[in-house]
């Protein structure tokens, strides 16, 4: 009988180390300090603290997800005056993030509509000409989020991503300062 409590005493306090570490590594996992990381470029997380609180500016879809575009009080500001679409530039210091999460269908809804389901990326992008004088004084990242982790990572590991990849799509619009998003009637 004495043996078989010892057994039991042992096997709680391998489930309890098990749980225990289970708990560790999941809270490692979910504790990511999403604020450390910085793109090779020298876009940094951090410098978008609070990006979940800015006012959004617009919402666009694509054949897989949707995203949602907030800008930060200078962007904003800068919207209000009209820029781009007077001709001048937006001002260092302006930032703007599209939140994209992949879509499908509201099961609950009445009528069609999409809703943004699973976090996919963070795409930042943020005016400063004496940082980025090489892609018109904007500097671009993307961090890509991985559900299964719950953790971000930048995507490319070559400095010139936001060259090669984000600023050679935005030269098409050049003549907007570089933002494809207009901020559309409230």
């Amino acid at each position: 009988m004495k043996q078989l409590s010892t057994n039991r005493k042992r096997l709680w306090i391998a489930c309890m180390a098990f749980a225990a570490s289970a708990l560790v590594a999941g809270a490692a996992l979910a504790d990511q300090d999403r604020y450390t990381l910085t793109a090779p470029n020298g876009v940094a997380f951090s410098d978008f603290r609070g990006y979940d609180e800015w006012q959004y500016v617009a919402v666009s879809t694509t054949g897989t997800g949707i995203k949602a575009i907030l800008g930060n009080p200078a962007m904003i500001e800068a919207y209000k005056k009209g820029i781009p679409g007077n001709g001048e530039p937006f001002p260092d210091g302006a930032a703007i993030v599209k939140i994209e999460w992949a879509k499908a269908p509201n099961p609950v809804s009445p009528y069609p509509v999409e809703i943004p389901t699973t976090l996919r990326s963070l795409s930042f992008i943020e005016k400063d000409s004496k940082r980025f004088p090489d892609t018109s004084g904007w500097g671009y990242a993307k961090f890509l989020y991985d559900p299964a982790t719950r953790t971000f990572k930048h995507d490319g590991n070559d400095p010139s991503f936001g060259k090669k990849v984000c600023y050679q799509c935005h030269t098409a619009v050049a003549d907007r300062d570089y933002i494809f998003t207009n901020y559309p009637l409230r």
